[in-house]
């Protein structure tokens, strides 16, 4: 097994990274590659870490889908330590369906069992000649034939894998079908449900022949003070538990605002084209729990447990729905029932696609259907009317095996917009679903979905919590209405580079842990001596380096922008009249984040100042 031990960088810091496993898929080679020193204190790991180390194969001529295209799994320096919500990692690369940056950040087991194992990444390059799946029982690693599992769905490759080896205690992080089809917004999925969902990087694995990875680790996640690391965790996680958030999280789930987002006019309806629905009340998490929850399921030594268990009519114990599924199979279609929302979710998860991708492509066909711009032609007899679950569930077989109308839809709302001759239509940002956080009810998210690095997305900054009250003035940040301006923009920025530590690190964003908290468990975890400057500085660097791989992918100004139909206000509603102001909330965002106003660009000083003027110098 490969040991580990403590590097000193020639600034003389410590260096506490594992060695990434990496695996040339085309050859068959296995080597183990180390971290350079000097970007781990700079970048700390996880999300950050990767942009840093992917910065060079990342081309604009690079094909997601193809051999050469890579993919990096990423764990961070707190991933499995047993402190607040740190069972996570991220997987990173090109995305096949914006053409950008991607990440996707994923909880369970798997990320903690691959530090035991020795390992603090995976990172596969190349193509196998033939489907193949990765056993990595601790330093031994083997590339298997996978030639009985392709084909299988996410849930039975898990437990195929686990006979195969024989042995208990195994996590196995793998695609489905629709991985094994490429198509572009497929997911990973390990253990109870917990998805690297969003952005495509399921594709990416399947275009390299690759099912599965799975690991059994025996070894211990490295702490540099394990004496010092031990009781401050254990404090972070005692104040987390008594943490007014982790009660509705572990009480409610995710969707335990729900009703609250509804009411605020920030729930979408009818893809974005509604501001009311009679019995949207109806998705909640307080629905979900007085109707067909029966337990709970939590990540890795997690204490907030909002994953949700529930059993629908057949008598099955299964995984239920977090927000943005039953959003997305709700209101978003004109549905109301937290039993139909699961079982479409969960049938998403077993082909392995995102969620919000693909209830967002099946909202704007259902979209032209109400505006006459597609009909039972062009559906292949498909009557796409609100409130038709049936509808719904028909358009995610047919997407995900490429069926007639399907064959669209699996490209996903940009492309399906442009087919039909409505590209204003689709709500996306270059090329990925916008989340079911409406910002006409919570304008901050107006900058945060132009702005994130992969495209129209929530977890880069979960800015609406911000806007009900969840502020924290130790990063800086000051409290402004919902529907404020521009004014929050600076507000938004300092957001942005905080949740760009979380994943970083890489610790959940349900966990209302304070940063001052963060920065001692990362000195005690890695052997350093941040402050909370400079772990926001980590984060805002990071931050800009994804601007600039973007930048080198084709992004430009323009890029930054908001689907127009977002423009407009509701007729009613809790958001009604209401218009964004989003030109003057892009200037001040300019301002505020010291980027060109004319071309979106960090400026010359900003990256000499985060240490990245070595770009576009290499």
């Amino acid at each position: 097994m490969p040991t580990y031990a403590a590097r000193t960088s020639p600034c003389g810091y410590n260096c506490f990274m594992q060695p990434i496993l990496k695996i040339d898929l085309s050859s068959g080679t296995i080597t183990s590659f180390t971290v350079p020193a000097e970007f781990e204190r700079d970048y700390l790991g996880g999300a950050s870490l990767a942009a840093r180390l992917l910065f060079d194969s990342l081309t604009r001529e690079l094909d997601p889908l193809s051999p050469e295209s890579p993919l990096l799994i990423q764990n961070g320096p707190l991933s499995g330590t047993a402190g607040p919500t740190v069972g996570r990692f991220v997987v990173c690369g090109k995305s096949p369906a914006t053409g950008l940056w991607a990440e996707s950040n994923c909880g369970g087991f798997f990320g903690p069992e691959l530090r035991m194992a020795g390992w603090d990444g995976v990172w596969l390059t190349g193509k196998a000649e033939k489907p193949v799946y990765l056993w990595v029982n601790d330093g031994n690693v083997e590339i298997r034939d996978a030639a009985a599992l392709w084909g299988q769905d996410t849930y039975q490759l898990q437990e195929s894998v686990k006979r195969e080896v024989g042995m208990s205690g195994i996590h196995t992080l793998g695609i489905g079908i629709a991985g094994e089809a490429q198509i572009p917004y497929a997911l990973l999925l390990c253990d109870h449900g917990r998805v690297a969902g969003r952005t495509g990087l399921g594709a990416v694995m399947g275009s390299k022949n690759v099912k599965a990875v799975a690991v059994k680790g025996t070894g211990k996640v490295p702490v540099f003070d394990a004496a010092s690391y031990a009781p401050r965790r254990s404090a972070a996680n005692l104040a987390l538990k008594a943490d007014a958030m982790t009660s509705v999280l572990s009480s409610l789930g995710s969707a335990g605002a729900s009703d609250y987002f509804n009411y605020l006019g920030e729930q979408p309806k009818k893809y974005f084209s509604a501001g009311m629905l009679d019995g949207a009340d109806n998705i909640s998490g307080a629905s979900v729990a007085e109707t067909i929850l029966v337990g709970k399921a939590a990540c890795h030594a997690c204490v907030i447990a909002c994953g949700r268990v529930v059993r629908l009519d057949d008598g099955e114990k299964r995984k239920g729905p977090e927000y943005e599924t039953l959003v997305g199979f709700g209101p978003n279609l004109g549905l109301t029932s937290p039993a139909t929302a699961t079982r479409l979710g969960e049938l998403c998860d077993r082909y392995g696609v995102d969620v919000i991708s693909m209830s967002g492509t099946i909202g704007l066909a259902f979209r032209l259907y109400e505006l006459g711009i597609i009909g039972t032609q062009q559906t292949g007899g498909l009557e796409l009317v609100w409130g038709d679950a049936a509808a719904a569930e028909a358009c995610i077989h047919l997407a995900v095996k490429r069926e007639g109308f399907g064959q669209i839809l699996s490209q996903g709302s940009r492309k399906l917009a442009e087919y039909f001759g409505a590209p204003d239509e689709a709500i996306q940002v270059n090329g990925l679903e916008l989340a079911y956080h409406d910002p006409r009810g919570a304008s901050g998210m107006a900058m945060v979905y132009a702005t994130s690095p992969r495209g129209a997305c929530h977890n880069q900054s979960d800015y609406f919590l911000a806007e009900i009250g969840q502020v924290d003035a130790s990063i800086g940040m000051e409290f402004f209405d919902r529907h404020a301006g521009a004014e929050k923009a600076g507000n938004v920025v300092k957001h942005q580079n905080f949740r760009t530590v979380n994943n970083a690190l890489v610790l959940c964003m349900f966990a209302n842990v304070p940063p001052e908290t963060m920065v001692e468990l990362v000195n005690a975890a890695c052997g350093y001596d941040l402050t909370l400057d400079d772990l926001l500085r980590c984060g805002e660097r990071a931050w800009n380096l994804k601007r600039l791989i973007n930048f080198n992918l084709g992004l430009t100004r323009a890029n930054d922008r908001l689907p127009k139909p977002l423009l407009s206000a509701y007729d009613d509603g809790g958001a009604a009249g209401y218009i964004i102001p989003f030109d003057e909330m892009m200037a001040a965002y300019y301002t505020a984040r010291e980027w060109d106003p004319n071309t979106g660009a960090p400026s010359a000083q900003l990256l000499d100042k985060l240490g990245l003027q070595w770009v576009g110098k290499n």
